[in-house]
């Protein structure tokens, strides 16, 4: 009997071996002291003995022992030799009681290495053994500036806090998110339960994506396992069995298949042509029933610019569409549970959801998988699902517009501006703003304080205890019991009162008339046709969704080129981020003559050379702070070690 596990092994090594051989791959196992000359000298560090993954079992340390193997792990040494005969007693004692003895490893880039014990593990994967016990000592890669070793130091530090070894991701942040989704912070400690609970989780879920498919994507189990997350929330996924979270995959593929993009999110920079109306939509008669719409708002307009202006573009709509659509603004949602105001919104008609705050984007995603009739549209920046789509507004131009202003009025001396939260596209407003200063006052600093992390009030008063006069405010005017807080770049008088000088506005209005009108006549659906992508609108000066309105107190002159300027843009002729740009250690970001493509802006999190500042740290942030850059912060402002979500 033995005879033939030993022969069935042996053909399986064999088969591989030619699989290989013809392939044009290396047929053995490889070996680390190839990988890594030297190897030898190497003192690693002692992880102890633990469980490791058959799967991350790949090779061994010398080339001697890899001759013996096939590329997976089988025999190709024949019957009746000493080796067979070894292995032989080695699937006997496996088969009478297991093979209890440890191997001893080396790991490299999270893949094993047997130096002790290959023979075992090769018994081990013949009878599908999923973990070996094992006692390894880990290599450490040199810090390199690419993308797979910048993962393996981001799962070094994971690994440290968990002790998890099983779960990879394929893109960066993916360990950081998979904390945070377990309501842990990078670097926060699990326990015994943790482990448990989670191990139980992954290999339910790995069972039931397998079963839909799953081996056949590119993307790690991980990357798939954090996507349903992101949908479900790890508790529901604890409480569910394999066949339930078998048939909830089935409503989520699309987002797990988007992890397989390298660039999961398609840009869209400008409304483009609209789908012309066709002969059969002009001779057919049209439905009655006007296309209901509900505005979900995470604060209340009397109290939030943002939710006012965002009210008015609301009321902008109905007012232009008339009676072919009916608009519905709910209020406070997470105050009464954003989920159920999406389900509310629903039942009373709406079928075109948009929500207006980051922090608003879990609920929505949720909503869009559970009812598919529903078109919902989330105000962010950078999020790639394939159920929901994004809109945001390139304020970054307006920003360069009033930073060049500033800048021919300083006189050289240092402005001010004060930023909201360090979240997406906030800081392309930030770096636009520096490089228009820069631009004609090459000697003027922009010194940085954010309204997230003290108040706006205190933020000012700390640039103006510096005797700075021209700052930059939010984007959006605030009510304080003092009345309307001050908006867009101003100068402060000497009683600390301010005069408007130039506005940024958005025109959210227009924005929601354009993706109205694309959803009435169908340009909207058809947009993510032939595309697995997910679809972020990011529309600016051009398409009319942002502004600059201009004080009578600004110089004619000033005016006339900050004119010339915004034409300049919306024709494309301007680029507020052409290089060289260097950010502030000096450190060159982008050569001369090359442009930012709208990736780079949207993930920026770096500030320039004359940025006097820093992204704030996550436990610097105001609760409403931390609750609004635990979704979509960048990664300075991300959370740390030992602090909890909001």
């Amino acid at each position: 009997m033995l005879t033939n596990y030993y022969a069935d092994a042996l053909k399986q090594g064999q088969k591989e071996f030619r699989r290989c051989t013809a392939e044009g791959l290396h047929p053995y196992p490889p070996a680390l002291e190839m990988i890594l000359p030297g190897s030898d000298k190497f003192s690693g560090v002692d992880l102890g003995t633990m469980q490791i993954p058959m799967e991350h079992v790949v090779g061994t340390r010398t080339t001697a022992r890899a001759l013996s193997f096939a590329r997976n792990m089988m025999p190709l040494i024949p019957a009746g030799s000493e080796f067979s005969d070894k292995w032989q007693r080695l699937c006997q004692a496996h088969v009478e009681e297991g093979i209890r003895d440890p191997i001893k490893v080396w790991e490299y880039m999270n893949r094993y290495y047997v130096e002790e014990g290959n023979k075992r593990v090769s018994v081990l994967r013949f009878f599908g053994a999923n973990t070996v016990d094992a006692h390894v000592t880990r290599i450490m890669p040199e810090h390199r500036d690419d993308p797979e070793t910048a993962l393996y130091y981001e799962y070094v530090e994971f690994f440290r806090a968990s002790k998890v070894n099983y779960i990879e991701f394929t893109k960066p942040g993916g360990y950081a998110k998979l904390q945070q989704l377990l309501g842990k912070s990078p670097g926060q400690m699990w326990d015994d339960d943790d482990r448990m609970s989670f191990r139980s989780a992954y290999y339910c879920f790995r069972s039931a994506y397998e079963a839909s498919g799953g081996s056949r994507l590119s993307t790690t189990v991980g990357d798939a396992m954090l996507a349903y997350m992101e949908i479900f929330g790890y508790q529901q996924l604890r409480n569910m069995t394999a066949p339930e979270i078998k048939k909830s995959i089935s409503q989520v593929w699309e987002e797990i298949t988007l992890q397989q993009e390298p660039d999961p999110i398609d840009v869209k920079l400008s409304p483009g042509a609209e789908k012309p109306e066709g002969l059969l939509s002009r001779v057919l008669p049209k439905s009655d029933k006007p296309l209901t719409v509900a505005f979900i708002h995470d604060k209340d307009p009397a109290l939030s610019g943002w939710t006012w202006g965002h009210e008015l573009g609301r009321e902008y709509v109905q007012r232009v569409f008339g009676d072919k659509i009916v608009t519905k603004a709910y209020f406070n949602a997470l105050d009464a549970d954003a989920d159920r105001v999406i389900r509310q919104a629903a039942d009373e008609g709406s079928t075109v959801i948009f929500t207006t705050s980051p922090r608003l984007l879990p609920a929505s995603l949720r909503a869009a998988v559970e009812d598919p009739k529903l078109t919902i549209l989330n105000c962010a920046l950078n999020i790639s699902h394939r159920y929901i789509r994004t809109y945001y507004a390139r304020m970054y131009e307006a920003k360069f517009i009033a930073g060049v202003i500033a800048g021919s009025l300083a006189g050289g001396e240092d402005v001010g501006y004060v930023c909201d939260y360090p979240i997406y596209g906030q800081v392309a407003g930030i770096n636009a703003f520096a490089l228009g200063v820069q631009s004609v006052s090459p000697k003027s600093e922009v010194r940085l304080e954010w309204s997230s992390v003290a108040g706006d009030v205190s933020a000012a008063r700390r640039l103006t205890d510096r005797g700075i006069r021209l700052i930059s405010s939010q984007d959006l005017t605030r009510l304080t019991d003092r009345g309307r807080t001050p908006f867009g770049l101003g100068l402060v008088n000497p009683d600390g009162s301010q005069v408007n000088l130039a506005m940024p506005v958005w025109q959210w209005g227009v924005y929601y008339e354009a993706l109205l009108r694309r959803i009435r006549n169908g340009t909207f659906q058809s947009e993510s046709a032939g595309s697995a992508k997910a679809l972020n609108y990011y529309w600016g000066m051009s398409a009319g969704v942002v502004e600059m309105r201009y004080s009578d107190k600004l110089p004619v002159g000033v005016r006339n080129m900050a004119g010339l300027l915004e034409k300049s843009i919306c024709a494309g002729l301007c680029q507020p981020f052409t290089g060289p740009l260097y950010d502030q250690t000096g450190r060159q970001k982008l050569d001369k003559g090359k442009t930012l493509t709208p990736e780079q802006v949207i993930d920026m999190d770096w500030l320039n050379e004359n940025v006097s500042g820093s992204i704030p740290t996550y436990s610097e942030l105001t609760e409403t702070g931390k609750a609004t850059v635990w979704i979509a912060g960048v990664t300075g402002a991300r959370p740390g070690a030992g602090e909890e979500s909001p």
